[in-house]
């Protein structure tokens, strides 16, 4: 694996080394500059991609016989890069970017620029300065002739790709991401709750994000609602935020929030997912959020919006509850259906458990990219080895 930052000591993984190590952050310090020009009102991140780089160079001077690109941006291969690449490609992708401008989402479901093509007159309320989008957009058209094996991790980014103006021609696969279920398993919940400090009693609520409740696309706005509406109805409810620390001024929701702050590996995540009993993922637009699929592998029900990729890791009353877009209450209903009894709830997670081993087993998933890796290489004449 080549990445444009190592932060582990796995072997098999390969960065930039000594001084050298630092030229990433540069480079996308550097290339975000250009953002600036743009004024939108999408807070998604944005990627220009634009910096000239080697690396294509090197790729295509390897040994390998197949290419696995992943998330590319930071300025880790610009646009022109990308369409310079010339082994047999296969690209995972993990949000809209590819098939954008330089956002990484769309600005919610009524934004159908991706769809329509970045014109002129089609830009959105409150877009101004240079239309970054559109120059990133139109780079792509100009430089993706070949088109490249994509793989999605959910039904919704799925049909996104198929109807955008972009890569809708392109073949594509349905594929969710693996999951080690060895490591995201049950743990006796008593002793979760004593290792992080929460209550032994009571019903336990989470929720987690990178950047915790700061990132609106994740919808803590919509659980704080919900949560308003529940604090009356569930007395001891309490909810646990990870992602993120105790905000100065925290939010009032008539129950206490207990905040565990940032997690860095899959064991203590396993453990905090252990201590809930429902886990709430009320994201606004997500592809196969690993909350989702992390909590019931350890054998936690949750709580979603039926909407985007969600579906995709939750079947509605089955292994968690899917709320309607995107509605407070229903969600607040939902949380409650799932709290309200003890043996729906352990039933809940039972079924999540099981369902997690079948779907997002890494022997699975590997299974599916090495049929997909052998047919890229029939269709491109290069060699294939059992």
């Amino acid at each position: 694996m080549r990445v444009s930052r190592k932060l582990s000591d796995q072997p098999s993984i390969h960065g930039p080394k000594g001084k050298q190590a630092a030229l990433p952050l540069a480079r996308n310090a550097l290339g975000g500059l250009i953002q600036a020009l743009q004024r939108t009102p999408n807070p998604v991140l944005h990627s220009p991609s634009w910096l000239p780089c080697r690396l294509d160079r090197e790729l295509n001077a390897s040994d390998e016989d197949l290419l696995h690109l992943h998330w590319v941006q930071g300025e880790m291969l610009s646009i022109e890069a990308i369409g310079r690449l010339r082994k047999p490609l296969v690209w995972t992708l993990h949000d809209s970017w590819a098939f954008s401008g330089s956002e990484h989402y769309p600005n919610g479901p009524d934004d159908l620029r991706y769809q329509q093509g970045y014109h002129r007159h089609n830009r959105p309320p409150g877009h101004g300065g240079l239309d970054i989008d559109r120059w990133c957009w139109q780079r792509k058209r100009r430089h993706w002739h070949r088109p490249i094996q994509l793989v999605c991790p959910s039904h919704w980014l799925a049909g996104c790709v198929q109807r955008s103006a972009l890569l809708a021609h392109w073949p594509l696969r349905l594929i969710p991401y693996p999951l080690p279920t060895n490591v995201y398993r049950p743990w006796p919940q008593a002793l979760a709750r004593k290792l992080f400090g929460l209550p032994e009693e009571g019903p336990l609520l989470l929720f987690g994000a990178i950047g915790g409740s700061r990132d609106p696309r994740k919808g803590w706005d919509l659980l704080e609602a919900a949560l308003r509406q529940l604090a009356p109805t569930l007395p001891g409810l309490q909810a646990v935020v990870f992602g993120q620390s105790e905000p100065p001024d925290p939010p009032r929701l008539g129950l206490p929030v207990h905040y565990v702050g940032a997690l860095h590996d899959d064991q203590s995540l396993a453990l905090l997912y252990s201590a809930a009993d429902v886990m709430v993922v009320p994201s606004r637009m997500d592809n196969l959020p690993q909350t989702a699929t992390e909590a019931q592998s350890c054998g936690v029900p949750v709580v979603a919006f039926n909407a985007t990729g969600l579906p995709d890791a939750v079947e509605h009353q089955r292994t968690g509850y899917l709320a309607s877009p995107y509605d407070p209450a229903d969600l607040a209903q939902g949380i409650l259906w799932v709290l309200a009894e003890d043996e729906r709830r352990l039933k809940l997670g039972a079924m999540a458990r099981v369902r997690a081993e079948e779907l997002w087993q890494p022997s699975r998933i590997a299974s599916q990219y090495l049929r997909c890796y052998q047919e890229v290489l029939q269709q491109t004449g290069a060699r294939v080895d059992g």
